[in-house]
């Protein structure tokens, strides 16, 4: 009988107060691992971004030489070349 008092009365909250800290603890934890993906998640989307534009940008060209009818084709096509961006 004392001993299911004492337990009630000392090692229930202690058991309690343990486990809600570790709770607390792994919540914390979890958010902060949200955190860093939704980060990298956002940088990824910005750069597929970046890539679809230049992509785009790249379609909208050869569109454009692809219809043009002038004699110059050959020489925009050489200029087209020398303004690639290096990767």
């Amino acid at each position: 009988m004392v001993l299911g008092f004492f337990f009630i009365v000392v090692g229930l909250p202690v058991i309690l107060g343990i486990g809600a800290d570790m709770f607390r603890r792994w919540l914390k934890h979890k958010e902060k691992m949200a955190e860093a993906l939704n980060n990298q998640t956002a940088e990824k989307a910005a750069q597929y971004a970046a890539h679809t534009e230049r992509l785009e940008q790249r379609v909208r060209v050869l569109e454009r030489i692809a219809t043009d009818k002038g004699a110059d084709l050959a020489d925009e096509i050489e200029r087209l070349r020398d303004d690639r961006p290096v990767n």
